[in-house]
């Protein structure tokens, strides 16, 4: 575990190092797209932050390989270097598109090719397993088609919803969580080799999501890009490959005392973790909905649009970190409780945990306006707007402001509205406002 969270950190501080100078690096290169009609964002803000992801990648992959437990990874498995030569691919295509905008069709194909290239290099689904049956094997291009569909619908799944200042970032990264605590448990608990790339490719992934993420939190001060989305999506697929494809489920027999039953104590996650639908369920969902609505007005499925779940939520109120927070929430009740489910799937307490935390979810979906305040003893660690005092302070000056606000309004309405004392004029002339008495004395000098 300690070589695991040393990874991790190293990644992150790489990552977070990195960004400010890619971020100046994107501005002299002219990396600042002009705001669109389906952006958020208000100013121009420079991309290429998956520069400083990638780089975080790689040294992470470089400190694992000196690491003594993890060094054994490197020698026994060839996915490493599968995930850093797809991920290299990937990366390249992705920079292209932040700098010149190409061709939707022509980023599916390189997703594609990036996918075959970590097939070829060993990193593909070899069987499924399948409840009531056991595990089944897949034949060559079988194992090819389903890795490379896998790739593609995580990594458009990440793509369509970075939308928001820090949401694809913080999503993948409790994915990632997710992903990482059901590989260790693998990994740990049952001594099986094979899930220990997983977890390490979990494991990274945080740490470029976590390092990232203090830079591209709202208001953002660089977008990761296409070259960021794309990459996080490949890294978040490859583990899902290896921990659902590669670990054989006969391992598991000698602890649950039958291939079926060691299938149906990891069915709740293995199934899901195929096409990930629990652990990225809300990327997925969103993705599957902009194909629908798209295709169902005659457009291309690739047009971009302002129909995506977070343009939603600030459709009908929410402010965009609220936006942002709803998003971590709903993915972290499906991932985690998807995951707590897989380790006991007998208690009750569980699905009734995640039925009253849906449902407090729900409420705060459908109540945009309403502003919780933290506890007293949390006021230290929460934004200023979540707490007591600050909010009890703030109402006197905000009344003094819209009242100042308000002054000019009155003074104008009083210059354009008759004053009563002065209707009656001298000389037969009406005096009309403070303007009209300058004028009667004018005359009268």
């Amino acid at each position: 575990m300690r070589e695991y969270l040393l990874t991790l950190c190293i990644t992150a501080a790489v990552t977070y190092l990195l960004t400010g100078p890619v971020r100046k690096f994107a501005i002299v290169a002219g990396a600042m797209p002009e705001i669109r009609a389906r952006d958020v964002h208000r100013e121009p803000t420079p991309r290429l932050g998956g520069i400083a992801m990638f780089f975080g990648l790689c040294a992470g992959l470089l400190v694992a390989d000196h690491l003594t437990n993890l060094n054994q990874l490197f020698e026994k498995s060839n996915e490493p270097r599968a995930l850093l030569s797809g991920a290299a691919l990937i990366w390249l295509i992705g920079v292209l598109d932040d700098k010149f905008e190409i061709d939707a069709l022509i980023k599916l194909g390189g997703q594609m090719i990036a996918a075959g290239v970590m097939v070829m290099q060993g990193l593909t689904i070899l069987w499924l397993p399948i409840p009531g049956v056991g595990s089944v094997a897949l034949t060559q291009w079988q194992g090819t088609l389903l890795t490379v569909a896998l790739v593609v619908i995580t990594i458009n799944a990440v793509n369509f919803v970075d939308g928001l200042d820090g949401l694809a970032a913080g999503m993948v990264c409790i994915a990632a969580a997710a992903f990482f605590l059901y590989a260790y448990r693998i990994w740990y608990s049952y001594g099986i080799e094979a899930a220990a790339p997983a977890t390490l490719f979990s494991a990274i992934l945080m740490g470029m999501c976590l390092g990232f993420l203090p830079h591209n939190m709202h208001p953002a001060r660089i977008f990761m890009g296409d070259s960021g989305s794309m990459l996080i999506g490949l890294v978040l697929a490859a583990g899902a490959i290896s921990i659902t494809g590669q670990v054989d489920p006969d391992a598991l027999q000698l602890f649950a005392g039958s291939e079926k039953e060691a299938v149906h104590q990891t069915v709740p996650v293995y199934i899901p973790l195929l096409l990930p639908l629990t652990i990225i369920a809300v990327p997925a969902a969103d993705l599957i909905l902009a194909i629908v609505r798209r295709t169902w007005r005659g457009q291309s499925p690739f047009a971009a649009d302002r129909g995506h779940l977070h343009h939603r939520l600030l459709e009908i109120g929410h402010s965009h970190s609220r936006a942002v927070l709803i998003m971590y929430f709903w993915s972290a009740l499906i991932g985690f409780g998807a995951l707590t489910y897989s380790v006991n799937s007998a208690s009750m307490w569980i699905v009734l945990s995640v039925v009253i935390l849906s449902t407090l979810g729900l409420i705060l979906l459908l109540l945009p306006r309403f502003t919780p305040r933290a506890p007293r003893w949390a006021e230290a660690v929460v934004p200023p707007r979540y707490r007591r005092r600050r909010a009890a302070a703030a109402a006197p000056a905000a009344e003094a402001a819209e009242a100042a606000d308000r002054a000019p309004e009155e003074a104008a309405r009083e210059e354009r509205t008759p004053v009563a004392a002065g209707v009656a004029g001298v000389n037969g002339a009406t005096a009309v406002g403070p303007r009209a008495r300058l004028a009667d004395r004018s005359r009268s000098r």
